[in-house]
């Protein structure tokens, strides 16, 4: 990689457009980057990695807009470079926001990448060729010809401050973290976590298998019960040997003593069901005997029953005979009941009719009642006749008030009309005065109207002013709190890093297993595992703090985006504004619009006054005219009045006579109609009450007769005697019912059989049921003892086979683990049969730190004047922890090697320069053997003394000699005079600027 030019506009510290001419810079292969601190040196190499990369160096978002750039200008890098042998020009434009290209406001411009290559034409002319647009294409058509990363390429090509004085003192982990990303050997990290993951896994299979096994033998174990005795020993967790063949062996044996148990039981079965049946057949004689004694028992027990009941049973047939005799007279006792029935129904009919009457016709006789009745009937026509003359009266009353009404209208017109047209003269002067006023305020009000519009347009853009203020404070307040937020979390990822590593003995304790080698020291055996303390953080505790950090810097960054967005917004608003506070502004406008408003509320009352002045012609005329026929209307209201009265008042007379001493003369005509009607009712009363009398005694003396003709005295025993069917025939059924089971017990008793049992002694049926009940307890503990043995048989049958399966699963997986394990302490560095305790990315590693030692001693030498070696070491670390990286350095002067970390500041700074340079020869060589043409060192020179800055400066010059080209970025005054070519950065208030300084120009 060659550079030529790199073109800067709007870029980080640099607000204007700055080249930067390399081919120039590096004539002589060394040239130095020298400025104030903060001017922007290493931001020269950062717009190098962003035109490569299209990102800056590092894991944080650097802003790349310039906030000293103007508004119209946009932030872009373009680099001329050679890579691989071809010429790339490589123009890239970060996401920002510019100004709209019509309009006020900004757009949010797309980050766009444009990659071109240097080419020949058939004529023999150069000319730049489109090669990609895209983001995606031009970053991996670069990557593929650098070879390497965009962290290999900040690594090895910007040797950067102190990082690698930090990886010569650095342990064994700290320089595997470097080189796995320069050396990209995370797949033999990937190759021993498969391995680990993959021996663990078949691990928790033979678990699980052997976890089958030790189920089944428990299961086993648990049907065979404590009976079964067998030779050979039960598998135990505690041996797995007798996880396999001991344990087939084991139930094999079982199942042989089980069979055995199994036919004993069969024979113990048969002889019990014989002796079951014996005691069956003598309990089923005994319950035949006593069924029989039990039944000659009860029969002679009911007959003596049914003959206690004999003096009822004669008492039955006594009522059946008088019963069957009434029902000959029936029809004539039910005719009398209907008769007496009627008779005093009409009784209280008739005394009822009465009580309506009043006192003075209580007594009268039906055909007195009828008279006076019609009597009644001919007053209530009379009065009827009156009532319509009730509804004339109420009729002229209504006309009287109407009358009245009217008259007070047409009084009430008659003054307001007057009054009206007294007032008129006076208000019509009033309003041509106001109309004369609002035509004066109408011209003032133009005039306000024409200074409002002017002072809108500033108001509208104070307060836009005012609220983008308001929101830069606001976003400076987030701004500074996210800053903090980020800075606490930073602090308690690297606080609860720093917990966890402390503790890291007992989070590698936690997972140790008796019997299973320690991945630390390998030993099977672990007497003191360290203890965790409360609150000790897990790896999922720093993973997440480490998130939570990641989070905390994006929401800053984002927060310092829109603050530079919003402070460009807020200044716009503010030219267009001017200064003059908001407050100011809208007093001013508040004025103008309040004279405006009087002004035009007084000119509006112009057309108002106007046409009130014609409203008040028109209600001149509606007055005059109001008033005469007012005047008209009263007069012939009260000549109507007048009449009506007198005829009223004739009418009311003449009613009050005729109504009494009731409300009306509807009421009174109510009141004898009514009384008529109970007059009527009281009439046919007494008559239908006489009949009925009648007809009870001509159907008493019919009753008597038959009555007596059927054996009855009296009308009452006749009666009494009467029953209804539904008695009648259950006393039928009871008698019946008697006689036949006096003749059932009878044919009972006189059975041959009955009679012969009842002669022998009471049969014993609970002796027999309880010999036929042991026997049957007897046969069923047999029945189930050679179920439960042939269930026992069959279960331990099935679990033989299935203990087969699970050990024929088993064996393949112990030989599988042992082989998979062996490998993975391998490559995990935990065997103990390993000589070196070295994971496999280390080992690989430890061969790559040997090749940079080789090529970082070859600088080295010349540098130390051959004072010092640097040597790498695989010896095995302190405490049995993994080795592999260590690196140290050899004296000379003494012959003995002694740690980095015991070199001075100019021997440290010089080691790890040796180292740097070492590295990237390896890197480039890994990466495809791309050569890299262009080197960069970051500081460091100031820890020499002057003889050792000599030497240094001498290895640098011959990096020439290999047609390499190294820049150095320091502030050594030393270097300006070695040095001939030489990159000022300056910085000012407006931003920086870069010059191109020579020995000779100066």
């Amino acid at each position: 990689m060659r550079l030529h030019t790199l073109h800067l506009q709007a870029f980080g510290p640099f607000a204007g457009t700055h080249t930067i001419d390399f081919d120039t810079l590096s004539a002589d292969g060394l040239f130095l980057l020298h400025g104030d601190t903060g001017a922007g040196k290493s931001t020269v190499f950062a717009a190098i990695c962003y035109a490569l990369y299209g990102k800056p160096p590092g894991d944080r978002d650097l802003l790349l807009r310039s906030h000293h750039a103007p508004e119209g200008l946009l932030t872009e890098v373009t680099l001329d470079v050679t890579l691989a042998g071809r010429r790339l020009r490589i123009r890239r434009v970060p996401a920002q926001m510019r100004p709209k290209r019509s309009g006020p406001g900004e757009t949010q411009q797309k980050p766009e990448t444009f990659l071109s290559e240097r080419t020949t034409d058939t004529t023999g002319q150069e000319r730049w060729e489109a090669s990609s647009k895209s983001h995606q294409e031009a970053s991996a058509e670069i990557t593929d010809l650098l070879g390497m990363s965009r962290d290999q390429f900040c690594q090895v090509v910007l040797l950067p401050q102190n990082e690698f004085t930090k990886f010569l003192h650095a342990d064994a982990h700290g320089r595997r973290e470097l080189l796995g990303k320069l050396f990209r050997t995370h797949r033999f990290a990937f190759v021993e976590r498969w391995l680990h993951d993959h021996s663990r896994s078949i691990e928790k299979d033979r678990e699980t298998a052997r976890a089958d096994v030790l189920r089944l033998a428990e299961r086993i174990h648990q049907a065979a019960g404590a009976d079964l005795a067998t030779e050979h020993p039960a598998p135990t967790p505690e041996d797995p040997r007798t996880l396999t063949e001991p344990a087939q062996t084991w139930a094999q044996d079982l199942l042989r003593a089980s069979h055995t148990h199994h036919e004993h039981t069969l024979q113990a079965a048969a002889t019990a069901k014989t002796h079951l049946l014996e005691k069956q057949t003598l309990e089923a004689a005994a319950r035949d005997l006593h069924q029989q004694q039990a039944a000659y028992t009860d029969a002679r027990r009911q007959l003596d029953l049914l003959q206690e009941q004999q003096p009822h049973q004669d008492t039955l047939r006594q009522r059946r005979d008088q019963a069957r005799r009434a029902q000959h007279a029936a029809p004539q006792l039910h005719a009398a009941d209907t008769a007496a029935s009627d008779h005093a129904d009409a009784q209280r009919t008739e005394h009822s009719a009465r009580h309506h009457l009043p006192p003075q016709h209580v007594d009268l006789d039906a055909d007195q009642l009828e008279t006076l009745e019609h009597t009644t009937r001919n007053e209530a026509a009379v009065l009827a006749e009156l009532i319509a003359e009730e509804a004339t009266v109420r009729r002229l009353t209504t006309q009287l008030k109407r009358i009245d009404a009217e008259r007070q209208d047409f009084d009430t017109q008659q003054r307001t009309s007057q009054d009206w047209l007294d007032q008129e003269p006076g208000t019509r002067r009033t309003l041509e005065a106001r109309r004369e006023a609002a035509r004066h305020a109408e011209l003032e009000g133009r005039r306000h109207h024409d200074a409002l519009d002017g002072l809108k347009t500033r108001i509208e853009a104070a307060e836009l002013r005012d609220t983008h203020l308001a929101e830069v404070a606001k976003a400076e307040q987030r701004l500074a709190k996210t800053q903090e937020i980020a800075t606490l979390a930073g602090q308690e990822h690297l606080d609860i890093r720093r917990r966890r590593t402390e503790g890291m003995a007992a989070e590698l304790a936690a997972t140790l297993t008796d019997g299973m080698p320690c991945p630390v020291c390998g030993s099977c055996t672990h007497p003191a595992p360290a203890a965790a303390q409360d609150g000790q953080p897990t790896r999922q505790d720093e993973q997440d703090a480490e998130t939570a950090h990641e989070r905390a810097n994006a929401a800053r960054d984002a927060a310092a985006a829109v603050l530079h967005g919003l402070r460009e917004q807020a200044a716009a608003a503010t030219g267009e504004a001017g200064d003059t506070s908001l407050a100011d502004l809208q007093t001013q406008h508040a004025t103008l619009n309040a004279a405006l408003a009087a002004a035009l509320a007084r000119a509006a009352d112009q057309e108002a006054a106007q046409e009130e002045l014609h409203a008040l012609d028109t209600e001149h005329t509606h007055h005059t005219e109001q008033h005469r026929t007012a005047t008209a209307g009263l007069s012939a209201r009260n000549a109507d009045y007048d009449t009506l009265t007198l005829q009223r008042a004739e009418l009311t007379t003449k009613l009050t006579t005729a109504r009494g001493t009731h409300p009306t003369v509807a009421a009174r005509a109510a009141e004898l109609t009514r009384t008529a009607d109970h007059l009527k009712q009281a009439a046919q009363a007494s008559r239908t009450l006489a009949t009925a009398a009648q007809t009870l005694h001509h159907r008493t003396e019919q009753a008597l007769l038959t009555a007596k003709d059927q054996g009855f005295d009296t009308l009452a025993l006749a009666q009494q005697a009467l029953l209804d069917d539904e008695t009648l025939r259950a006393i039928e059924e009871e008698i019946t019912q008697w006689r036949e089971n006096c003749a059932v017990h009878t044919a009972v008793l006189q059975d041959p059989a009955l009679q012969q049992a009842a002669t022998q002694p009471p049969a014993d049926t609970t002796a027999a049921t309880e010999a036929r009940a042991a026997a049957d307890n007897q046969h069923a503990a047999a029945t189930a003892a050679t179920d439960a043995a042939r269930t026992r048989t069959q279960d331990l049958a099935t679990l033989a086979t299935d203990l087969a399966t699970a050990v024929q699963r088993l064996q393949p997986l112990e030989q599988a683990y042992s082989t998979a394990r062996h490998l993975a302490e391998l490559v995990t560095g935990t065997s103990t049969s390993a000589r070196v305790r070295m994971q496999l990315e280390a080992y690989v590693l430890a061969a790559r730190l040997e090749e940079v030692v080789t090529a970082a001693n070859t600088r080295l030498n010349i540098m130390s004047e051959g004072r010092y070696t640097l040597s790498h070491s695989d010896h095995q670390a302190p405490r049995g922890a993994r080795s592999g990286l260590g690196l140290q350095i050899t004296d000379s002067w003494t012959g003995r090697p002694r740690k980095t970390d015991t070199l001075s500041g100019g021997e440290s700074f010089f080691a790890s320069l040796s180292l740097a340079l070492g590295l990237a020869d390896v890197v480039t060589h890994e990466s495809g053997g791309n050569p890299l043409d262009t080197l960069f060192i970051d500081e460091g020179f100031g820890t020499l003394d002057e003889d050792t800055l000599h030497k240094v400066l001498d290895v640098l010059d011959s990096l020439r000699a290999h047609d390499r080209t190294v820049g150095v970025i320091s502030h050594v005054p030393e270097l300006r005079r070695r040095i001939p070519h030489r990159l000022h950065v300056r910085k000012n208030p407006t931003g920086s600027t870069l010059a191109h300084l020579t020995e000779a120009a100066e």
